[in-house]
């Protein structure tokens, strides 16, 4: 049994009336209520209805953290990330799924990661990605079944070593880790091809479900570096195509949902080929968004976190639910960077694996981009910020950074964006 509603063996579907009952209490904060959704988070933990459960209640502290609910419509991502980012939801396909284009060629991720912060760019592929579920909804609406999934076409003509830089593939990486572990099953298939004027040849076996000779060079070294993100499931829904890529969409897409620039007919009002319109080709961003460069950082405080260890900055909160804001930068390479609530029976001072993580620890590329992170804390008490660099074993950092404590109510001041005053107050 596929384990979707009319495709339910009957142990399953007395997991699904389980999984409803045990989710009672948020069911109403869910995007959806109804079965096929449900079934998505019961099919991505093979029926375990403890593990759903848990991914499902994670999700919702997600969906507020990141303030999920008003993200289209209250949020804009920066001038640079608007501009130079590739990609774009162009036509439907055959069984009337949104599809959405990644060009990675055009892409220059050393600029976009020296003009914005990694929260930045994972709110704008949450944007993108909810943008796609709701057009998935419209298509429901408008067809009379349900759409739940889409389709993406991944073009890597002229993928190459810029793209393959380390911090583009931890940021991509922590992207892909969010699309695991919130949208799940939200994925039809990815075609995975290289532009019509490549006639280069390779070979390459993986867990793909087609792999052909005309497969970009580089693709293996970049698979191998983000594959470990990816749940085997997923790496099963990717589409590896050949010489014959156009055919092969055809057969999925058709011709005029499909750009001329992909095998289609389609094109924008103005007969691009492109479809420009709908899916943007980024480019070079130029250097006056960078931010490390143009930045004047007047941060309250600095500290210099020896090699091998971490340093601790304890702040007390009066209020649940106000806002900790740290923006901090680092001198030389990354730091890892969390926040932690110390419980009352832990001393001050210890290792914050004896306390509640409030944004897990993780590395932040703080000496490109200045970061500027952001909890709501849900109890009063004392919150414990970490500057982690206990996994260097060479190299002390310097960290740069200002706290601040915002009442209930009081939204942060905004964040540099793009080009025009990038002075951090």
């Amino acid at each position: 049994m596929s384990g979707r509603v009319g495709d339910l063996s009957p142990k399953q579907a007395e997991i699904l009336t389980e999984f409803r009952g045990r989710i009672q209490d948020v069911l109403a904060e869910l995007p959806a209520q109804h079965d096929h959704y449900l079934l998505r988070w019961l099919r991505a933990r093979s029926f375990n209805v403890q593990k759903s459960e848990a991914m499902i209640r994670k999700h919702l502290e997600f969906r507020r953290k990141m303030e999920v609910d008003s993200i289209i419509t209250d949020w804009k991502p920066p001038e640079v990330i608007e501009r130079y980012v590739s990609g774009g939801m162009c036509g439907f396909d055959r069984e009337g799924s949104p599809i959405w284009y990644d060009v990675i060629g055009p892409l220059d991720p050393r600029g976009l990661l020296l003009s914005a912060t990694k929260r930045d760019f994972l709110k704008t592929k949450i944007r993108h990605t909810e943008i796609l579920h709701r057009e998935c909804r419209r298509q429901s609406e408008k067809l009379g079944e349900v759409i739940e999934a889409v389709s993406l076409i991944y073009d890597c003509e002229g993928l190459g070593l810029k793209h393959v830089w380390k911090p583009a593939i931890e940021t991509y990486g922590e992207v892909l880790t969010m699309f695991e572990e919130n949208y799940p099953e939200g994925l039809k298939r990815v075609f995975l091809i290289k532009g019509a004027s490549s006639s280069s040849s390779s070979s390459f076996s993986s867990s793909s479900s087609l792999v052909s000779a005309a497969a970009p060079k580089m693709f293996p070294m970049a698979f191998n570096l983000i594959k470990h993100f990816l749940s085997e499931a997923t790496r099963r829904k990717i589409l590896v195509l050949g010489r014959n890529w156009q055919e092969v969409l055809r057969n999925h897409i058709d011709p005029d949902q499909l750009p001329v620039a992909y095998g289609g007919t389609r094109t924008d009002p103005d007969g691009d080929p492109h479809c420009r319109s709908m899916i943007k080709y980024g480019g070079v961003v130029p250097a006056s968004f960078y931010l490390r460069d143009s930045v004047l950082v007047q941060y309250d405080s600095s500290v210099k976190v020896s090699r091998g260890s971490a340093f601790q900055l304890e702040v007390e909160v009066t209020e649940a639910g106000s806002l900790l804001r740290c923006q901090f930068c680092s001198d030389g390479a990354d730091v890892g960077f969390g926040v932690f609530r110390r419980p009352g029976d832990v001393a001050p001072g210890q290792k914050v694996s004896d306390m509640v993580p409030v944004l897990p620890s993780e590395r932040y590329n703080a000496h490109l981009v200045p970061e500027d992170s952001q909890v709501t804390c849900p109890e009063t008490g004392a919150y414990v910020l970490c500057f982690d660099n206990s996994y260097s074993i060479l190299q002390s950092k310097k960290v740069s950074y200002k706290v601040e404590v915002l009442p209930p109510g009081d939204g942060p001041p905004p964040s540099p964006r793009g080009k025009g005053d990038r002075r951090l107050q």
